[in-house]
């Protein structure tokens, strides 16, 4: 099946200058296909009053989005796409199929030439998207096109070099311009996320921060006081990844998170199948971020509609999973 011409866009990396540290240690032709393909056409037709009815982001915020979905007795389903991977053109789609699908927050991944906490899959991806000539200001291009077309907040996934070398306040600026409504800053100290947060506030992006098991508990509670959106508990010590299942820690680490504060919590790093979102939405997280297991699903398929009916088609399986 031919890719619609509109799928057909390409884009000029983010490079990166010094390394920071770490801080945390057969197309097929049944009629359910086709039933697929049309329903992913559909999603992927251009809308060209988009930008004109809707100027700028969805007008629900990530800790708005938390708070109804509490409301209603529902757990976030969060996934995370690199940007550029195939292509921005089927970036703009994908996210357009995540939203149709009922995801309530998507992620979005800066691709970055040294992602100190991502693992091979993520790595592989960004390498992909740098190859091809991905750039900020093409991401941004991309979003401003494709955010008024969806109901969900887009919260960005960047590194901190990218961010300084466009200089905080015009990065801040711009994102919020194309719509964006939050920001992870996975590799940045915390005793430097201030200026992040004041910057971020001005242009109402929420800065969401990290905590992991290995964080000290002291740590952690100045973490989710300044955390906005909501906080990102990391499953596990190390990289981002698929794995065989969700460390035993993450209840007890819940718990402490909890009794903390009143902010949403959502688990990331490691959950890769519907029945770990299951457990870990049953264990009391807020949400659940699926990283990993997407991005392969649509960075190696075949082509990049294939990647996108496998993408409709797994991330229902995971929605199904919260209900």
């Amino acid at each position: 099946m031919a890719i619609p011409s509109y799928l057909k866009i390409t884009a000029p990396g983010f490079i990166h200058t010094k390394k920071p540290q770490n801080p945390f240690q057969q197309q097929l032709h049944s009629p359910s296909q086709t039933s697929l393909t049309l329903s992913i056409k559909r999603v992927l037709r251009p809308n060209p009053m988009a930008a004109l009815t809707h100027p700028c982001a969805p007008s629900i915020s990530i800790s708005q989005t938390f708070t109804k979905l509490k409301s209603q007795g529902k757990v976030a389903f969060i996934p995370y796409i690199t940007a550029g991977d195939p292509d921005l053109s089927t970036t703009g789609a994908a996210l357009k199929v995540l939203d149709s699908c009922g995801s309530d927050v998507i992620e979005l991944g800066l691709p970055y030439s040294d992602p100190l906490l991502d693992g091979p899959v993520i790595c592989a991806s960004a390498t992909r998207s740098l190859v091809r000539g991905t750039k900020f200001n093409k991401v941004i291009s991309m979003l401003k096109e494709v955010v008024p077309q969806l109901s969900c907040p887009i919260v960005l996934f960047s590194y901190y070099n990218p961010i300084i070398n466009h200089g905080i306040k015009n990065y801040m600026f711009t994102i919020s311009q194309a719509g964006v409504r939050g920001l992870v800053v996975p590799d940045v100290p915390f005793e430097e996320t201030q200026i992040l947060r004041k910057e971020a506030a001005k242009n109402n992006i929420e800065l969401v921060l990290l905590t992991t098991p290995a964080t000290t508990t002291d740590r952690m509670k100045d973490i989710v006081k300044a955390s906005e959106g909501f906080v990102y508990l990391v499953s596990t010590v190390g990289v981002t990844g698929a794995r065989a299942r969700v460390n035993e820690q993450v209840p007890s680490l819940l718990r402490e998170i909890k009794d903390a504060t009143s902010k949403a919590v959502a688990v990331g790093f490691g959950l890769s199948k519907p029945e770990h979102v299951k457990q870990v939405a049953e264990w009391g997280a807020d949400g659940v971020i699926v990283g990993s297991a997407i991005v392969k699903v649509l960075g190696e398929a075949r082509s990049p509609l294939e990647g996108l009916r496998e993408l409709e088609t797994f991330t229902k399986s995971f929605k199904s999973a919260l209900h």
